[in-house]
């Protein structure tokens, strides 16, 4: 038996236009908001597992109210129930913030063996929180893996690198994170949509996970940002027309850019 906690995040759809609130220069998540990609391999990822070992896979999120629905999401898929960290206070916290409420979070569920988490989420990008996670609470932690295996209290997997496949292993409990090769996540079907509507979702305040209000928020975050530009249109590219010397101009072109 294994149970596993999915970490997932609902985010701007990545095939959208995002942009930043105006007011406080956050991200505008009422943009096109789903279940990151990445996050719904991170369940598919528990669900082998639960079917192959047994347990019960829980969803951990923690954003506004309309997250509900990338929970219902990954619950269509399968996951057992979810908790869903709601609080105005949370707007605007950074990743240390964060993993700091998730790890909270965590310590009040019990029985946990697994945390399966995707390795960065597309509207930040920062691939640091399922580490940041593990440090809160002394845990293994296994990052950006393509390959993940549970035998008995052990987990092993494969992380791919610039040099090449290295081999993990580490014992429960532990936390991982999955890179977008470890599967192809199953699609919802009827039936499980229809159940998803009748599953749990706990929601809990930060006072519900002993996090104090002034420890999280953007008035508390450790970066500010201070102004915004939107990104220049695209313009049509300088055409190189080669008339023995299409080699050169390339490469003064790139000098001038700096690249080489």
């Amino acid at each position: 038996m294994t149970n596993i906690v999915v970490l997932i995040k609902q985010v701007p759809d990545s095939g959208s236009e995002r942009k930043l609130n105006d007011s406080d220069f956050t991200l505008d998540r009422e943009i096109d908001p789903v279940i990151d990609e990445i996050n719904e391999k991170a369940v598919e990822a528990a669900l082998q597992i639960k079917e192959a070992n047994g347990g019960e896979v829980t969803v951990l999120s923690a954003g506004p109210e309309k997250a509900t629905e990338a929970i219902r999401k990954a619950l269509s898929m399968g996951a057992d129930k979810a908790i869903h960290i709601q609080d105005d206070a949370l707007h605007g916290s950074d990743a240390v913030q964060t993993s700091y409420t998730l790890a909270k979070a965590l310590g009040t569920v019990e029985g946990v063996e697994l945390v399966i988490a995707g390795n960065q989420a597309t509207d930040g990008g920062v691939g640091a929180v399922p580490a940041m996670i593990a440090e809160w609470l002394g845990l293994p932690h296994l990052t950006s893996l393509r390959s993940l295996t549970v035998d008995g209290e052990s987990l092993s997997g494969e992380r791919e690198t610039d040099e090449g496949i290295v081999s993990v292993e580490g014992a429960l409990p532990a936390i991982v994170s999955v890179n977008e090769k470890i599967n192809e996540p199953r699609f919802p079907s009827f039936k499980g949509i229809m159940a998803a509507k009748k599953k749990e979702i706990a929601v809990v305040s930060l006072a519900d996970i002993d996090v104090e209000a002034g420890d999280v928020g953007l008035a508390n975050a450790a970066t500010t940002v201070t102004a915004v530009t939107p990104k220049p249109a695209k313009e049509a590219g300088e055409r190189v027309t080669d008339e023995g010397d299409g080699g050169v101009k390339v490469a003064e072109f790139l000098v001038a850019q700096k690249l080489i």
